[in-house]
């Protein structure tokens, strides 16, 4: 399920597939994406590069198009690079940097 809070300039993505669960939150307003892994107990922060990552007024519209389509063909390949981090004994400054929501996702899991 995907919900769009426009006024946060937030998007919260849940997947519910048995050990592929995912929670994801899309902050627009901080410019970074944290997807909290259940399975790996795990949270992956990455800065939102225009580039790759469609803007908070097109994303509603691609989800509908995916979601109808069943099989959308995307030529982008997003690339990471991880750097390993600790929420428990990450800064505040860092808590601040990405924001509340992604605060609230991540505390207490190892992050990446």
């Amino acid at each position: 399920t995907m919900t769009i809070h426009s006024e946060e300039h937030i998007v919260d993505v849940h997947v519910r597939s048995g050990v592929y669960s995912s929670d994801t939150i899309f902050d627009y307003s901080h410019g970074y994406i944290a997807t909290r892994l259940f399975s790996r107990n795990a949270c992956f922060i990455m800065k939102i590069k225009k580039e790759y990552i469609p803007e908070l007024h097109e994303i509603g519209r691609l989800a509908f198009e995916k979601q109808t389509m069943k099989d959308v063909y995307s030529p982008n390949n997003v690339w990471a690079q991880f750097q390993s981090g600790n929420s428990v004994f990450g800064h505040w400054k860092d808590w601040l940097l990405y924001g509340k929501h992604i605060e609230k996702l991540c505390t207490g899991l190892p992050l990446y």
